[in-house]
């Protein structure tokens, strides 16, 4: 796709309905492959990182029947750990951190060797974490390029019970890959947290996501985990929730520009902790009306107010929050976010990088973005860095009087291909 320029919005308005979530999604089709029973997943999203995970499993003779739009799936699951007929199997898993991280653990479990590589940018992600953790329960895995990095050779067999302990401090990833594999292990595990875990909204979609498939995991404040050794088995039916990651673009647009924009696939029931982004929204001055499945926001009379928050539960909804900044009056602070450096890229390098193109003055710290937006916005070329949230946060910037110019825009079919469609559906350029 050539470079896109987002025409100046006047004003936003109207409804969006969200794609299923990608978190959701990647963990309820591996979930299912594990499973006894078949399960009927609905509302898959349609994705880049969510064929990749579609495409691993069916390679590794994991039947799935999937709709002719790809947002529902019949998974025959195997009643256990995955089966697999050849002795060697190849998977490449692009740039998608919810596929190769779980499949990293689950496959230490399947007879076999497994080669697992993605992108050049995957193979800059650390993994070593987590490679280290299943490395203490038994598992054989060989790092074929750089130490610490992927690509990686497993080589599948048994994982051992007992106590393990894993850094909680560069991504949520890591503990949920173990957490879904550790129910098959010969011996109940047990996980500790070292230092502060990040991101632990995600920990609760996957500890939500196993209790449908009937796995119930003790734990103290998200610190420690006691895992039973089980089996999963099927909830006959799955519906993915909208995703609120995506949710927070169209919520951000509905404060800068007036709205109301109401979204809807996630509301005051969801269990994805992204939703918390309204509390950004509401700390700057917008209205937030909520409903079990939707939500509706409409911007203050004056000016956006601007914030210091402590965002590291929700690293994703902070890109979103950082492109809102740019129509606060004054200063506005994101803390505790140094996992973004370690992302589809370096998030918050790239969004300085971008931001000052867009006339703010920003202070970028190991771990902080200090964002002083400008009186008035400048067009702009943006650079997406090969980054969904890059390009779909930024789009934000269109709200502010200036045309946008876009390059690489096709970047959001990682997660959300119609993106900048639904973004279309809710803007207002004539009087």
């Amino acid at each position: 796709m050539p470079n896109l320029t987002l025409k100046s919005v006047r004003r936003v308005e109207g409804r969006v309905t969200l794609p299923g979530s990608k978190s959701l999604s990647n963990r309820a089709l591996l979930l299912a492959s594990l499973a006894a029973g078949t399960t009927r997943i609905s509302n898959l999203l349609v994705s880049d990182d969510v064929e990749r995970m579609r495409e691993a499993l069916e390679a590794l003779g994991v039947v799935l029947d999937v709709s002719e739009d790809a947002t529902r799936a019949t998974v025959t699951g195997h009643a256990g750990r995955i089966q697999t007929e050849e002795r060697v199997h190849r998977l490449y898993l692009g740039n998608a951190g919810t596929a190769f991280r779980p499949l990293t653990a689950a496959l230490c479990l399947s007879r076999g060797v497994f080669e697992l590589e993605g992108e050049p940018r995957m193979h800059e992600r650390p993994i070593e974490h987590l490679v280290t953790a299943l490395r203490d329960l038994g598992a054989r895995i060989e790092y074929t390029g750089r130490e610490g990095y992927p690509p990686l050779r497993i080589t599948g067999g048994d994982l051992d019970g007992g106590m393990i302990s894993i850094p909680g401090n560069i991504s949520s990833q890591f503990l949920t890959s173990i957490l879904m594999t550790a129910p098959l292990a010969r011996a109940p595990i047990e996980i500790h947290v070292i230092g502060e875990q990040v991101s632990k909204p995600y920990i609760e979609i996957t500890l939500d996501a196993m209790r449908r498939f009937d796995v119930e995991v003790a734990h103290r404040d998200l610190q420690q985990f006691q895992v039973p050794t089980g089996s999963y088995t099927s909830p006959g039916d799955f519906l993915v929730e909208g995703d609120a990651s995506s949710a927070t673009y169209f919520l951000a647009a509905g404060a800068i520009k007036g709205g109301p924009v109401r979204v809807r696939g996630v509301g005051s029931e969801s269990v994805q902790g992204d939703v918390a982004f309204t509390k950004v929204l509401e700390a700057m001055g917008a209205q937030i009306d909520m409903g079990k499945d939707w939500i509706e926001v409409r911007g203050p009379e004056g000016k956006l107010k601007p914030f210091d928050m402590d965002l590291n539960a929700i690293p994703d909804a902070a890109m979103t929050a950082a492109a809102t900044a740019l129509f606060a009056d004054g200063t506005s602070i994101i803390r505790n976010v140094y996992n973004l450096r370690v992302k589809e890229t370096d998030r918050i390098q790239a969004l300085a990088q971008e931001l000052r193109k867009l006339g703010a003055e920003v202070d970028a710290g190991n771990d902080y973005l200090k964002i002083t937006a400008p009186d008035r916005l400048k067009p702009a070329i943006i650079d997406t860095y090969d980054d969904h949230r890059m390009a779909m946060s930024l789009s934000l910037a269109a709200l502010g009087d200036v045309d946008i110019e876009m390059r690489d825009p096709q970047c959001v079919t990682k997660t959300f291909p119609e993106y900048f469609d639904a973004f279309e559906s809710i803007c207002v350029r004539s009087s």
